[in-house]
């Protein structure tokens, strides 16, 4: 099975990798391009206030990465917040950072989803009024300054009901990618000869609208991460559209019985 994986370059390489393990022809053609926030202040500010924050919720792991990469030189990890995370790459990253694996809470590992809610779930019983939850995540080049992510405007929304206050801080931005004419024509061709597209963000299918906008996907198929992600797909006009937790086991289930 052909798969086009369209993660961020950081991201593509470990599913390319474990998919070609699998047996399957996995290409990377990133949709998204991830850059360092045009101005830091706010991220150096955030981890001056790091004992401050009673959590730190992560949306993906790029915003572990980028945040930590501001990481004041030699500023210890301990004492620290909770650290959140919507789904086991995200985990990983937190690990990778050096976060503590007791102070890292997330969905458990046989969710039904890895998401906003799952989190939700499973760290609301703990939270503080009045002590603020940090929220760590990207944003359009175009539209640094705003708040997107229905999940996350979701849990911002359950913590602010529950009296915490809620900061948002943009750690890196995002940006369509700059395709060659040979990556076009490599999307275009897995438009209709029945390779499957790997999807884990919405703003993914968005990207991939402003690269092709005259592209048909009427005979693309793809599987999502999540049902959110699934309807861009279909409004998009993905026709065969199957829906999976971001976890290996799972999508090569998907695969195998597409086949």
């Amino acid at each position: 099975m052909r798969v086009i994986v369209t993660r961020p370059e950081a991201d593509a390489a470990v599913w390319v990798s474990a998919l070609h393990d699998a047996g399957h022809n996995a290409v990377s053609l990133p949709l998204i391009d991830i850059n360092p926030p045009a101005d830091a202040t706010a991220v150096h500010r955030a981890w001056q206030r790091w004992t401050e924050w009673q959590a730190v919720m992560f949306v993906s792991a790029q915003a572990v990465r980028q945040f930590f990469q501001q990481r004041p030189e030699s500023w210890p990890l301990v004492p620290a917040p909770r650290c959140w995370a919507t789904g086991p790459g995200t985990c990983r990253a937190l690990l990778q950072a050096g976060v503590p694996a007791h102070l890292i809470d997330s969905p458990s590992d046989d969710a039904v989803q890895f998401d906003s809610e799952m989190l939700w779930q499973r760290v609301h019983h703990r939270v503080r009024p009045s002590d603020p939850v940090l929220i760590v995540r990207g944003a359009d080049t175009a539209h640094a300054a705003s708040v997107d992510g229905n999940g996350r405007n979701w849990l911002a929304r359950q913590l602010q009901a529950a009296g915490v206050p809620v900061v948002w801080l943009v750690a890196y931005e995002r940006r369509a990618p700059h395709w060659t004419d040979a990556q076009s024509a490599q999307a275009q061709a897995a438009a209709h000869d029945g390779s499957v597209w790997l999807f884990s963000s919405s703003q993914a299918l968005s990207h991939l609208k402003q690269c092709l906008p005259q592209q048909s996907w009427q005979q693309a198929r793809c599987i999502a991460t999540h049902p959110r992600i699934a309807e861009s797909a279909r409004m998009l006009g993905f026709s065969e559209i199957h829906i999976v937790r971001p976890v290996l086991a799972d999508v090569l289930r998907s695969l195998e019985s597409s086949t």
